[in-house]
């Protein structure tokens, strides 16, 4: 259903008010590019052409910012790609022009992707004076082996020093980002690596399995992963430890210490909008009268450059359909293990919850899903435990027919 960057249609139902409004900004390159990657990312040969790309945001930020609609930006993300490749100064001109042209919230959160090479560790502080105020950091793994084999370019040294540098340059908000399931790993291997990160006292932790993606080295050429079993068991072992380290569940993947939780993923998983400007950026906004719209900005990052600074790097607009804005409702909220309301559900896409009642309650006859009644009269539903490690089941049964 692609339209041309020019147009706009209805699209299904519209919700009756605007939800909260976030921030996604795509910063592409890399040292190098990951074998299991597949996010839009590239390899940087040559001199980063930050002052350029910057002016491209800035054009990219103006021409979002009457889908905004008068909200200010509650959350930013900048994400990559390695954000941290970009400069202080860099990142300050971004977030003076959103606040320009947008508006950010006074308690915005503001968060930024970092690799721990010696380079970018070097930016901790200046990044924090910008008003960056979460740092997402990808260590992936503290055993120098296990690095080696999933292409990461940092080291457990480095990987180690940039926690603790994160800490000392004064970032209250740090996230881990973990990986299991990695090349020759073992149980014992997915517990100190976790034993090491929580010796941080650090409050979120990603933690996730790798996966083979299609269009990646991996995919093409499939290391060998651990079997199921022993993934499942570090899985748990990993759980575990994050329990008792005071860290709780609140997304599929996402552990996060009471108050402690990501505001911009919350956002997505709650289906609420997000800009997004960047190479091959995908975002979500609302037209209080018309529906609920996804695009996509130019993945190429000189011809984004080059667009949109033009007018317009949009290559893609559409809106979602009622089928569409049940699937994509759920295929968010089933991620978390809160779960959603169904007077949330009908205040973000417009619908009626009867919708959505008939496949829920066949879920919950099969224990993957609960539901209660509040004390105002709300039927809220939530994955249970089963539920949750079978997600894509549980998702499934919102496809749209033909989809």
């Amino acid at each position: 259903m692609s339209l041309s960057a020019t147009q706009d249609t209805v699209a299904g139902p519209a919700p009756r008010e605007l939800p909260p409004l976030g921030l996604y900004i795509h910063l592409p390159w890399c040292e190098r590019k990951c074998p299991y990657c597949d996010f839009n990312s590239h390899t940087l040969n040559g001199q980063l052409p930050e002052d350029d790309y910057v002016a491209a945001l800035t054009a990219d930020l103006a021409g979002e910012s009457a889908r905004a609609a008068g909200r200010p930006i509650q959350s930013i993300f900048i994400g990559g790609g390695t954000p941290s490749l970009f400069s202080g100064a860099a990142i300050a001109r971004i977030l003076e022009a959103t606040d320009r042209e947008i508006g950010l919230a006074r308690d915005a959160e503001i968060t930024l992707e970092s690799n721990p090479g010696s380079a970018e560790v070097a930016r901790f502080r200046e990044y924090r004076a910008t008003g960056v105020n979460r740092l997402s950091i990808g260590v992936q793994s503290l055993d120098d082996r296990l690095l080696k084999a999933i292409g990461r370019v940092h080291d457990r040294a480095q990987a180690l020093g940039a926690l603790r540098q994160a800490a000392e340059a004064g970032f209250e908000r740090i996230n881990a980002d973990l990986m299991f399931g990695l090349p020759g790993q073992s149980v014992d291997d997915a517990v100190a690596d976790m034993a090491g990160v929580l010796a941080f006292d650090i409050d979120h932790v990603s933690h996730y399995e790798l996966t083979l993606e299609p269009n990646t080295v991996f995919y093409s050429k499939p290391p060998e992963r651990p079997d199921e079993d022993s993934r499942w068991d570090m899985q748990q072992a990993c759980f575990e430890q994050l329990s008792r380290a005071g860290l709780e569940r609140y997304e599929i993947s996402a552990w996060s210490r009471p108050g402690s939780a990501s505001r911009h993923n919350l956002n997505y998983w709650q289906f609420g909008d997000y800009l997004a400007i960047g190479a091959g950026a995908h975002g979500k906004f609302t037209l209080i009268r018309e529906g609920v719209f996804r695009n996509r900005k130019h993945r190429v990052p000189e011809k984004y450059m080059q667009l949109a600074v033009a007018g317009s790097a949009e290559v893609e607009r559409y809106g979602l359909d009622a089928e569409q804005l049940v699937f994509e409702f759920m295929l968010n909220a089933l991620r978390l293990t809160s779960g959603f309301t169904e007077q949330g559900f009908e205040r973000a896409t417009g619908l009626d919850a009867a919708v959505i009642r008939p496949p829920l309650a066949a879920l919950e006859k099969g224990g993957l899903m609960a539901s209660r009644t509040e004390t105002d009269g709300t039927i809220a539903w939530r994955p249970s435990c089963r539920g949750l490690d079978f997600l894509n089941e549980l998702q499934g049964r919102f496809l749209p027919v033909g989809g």
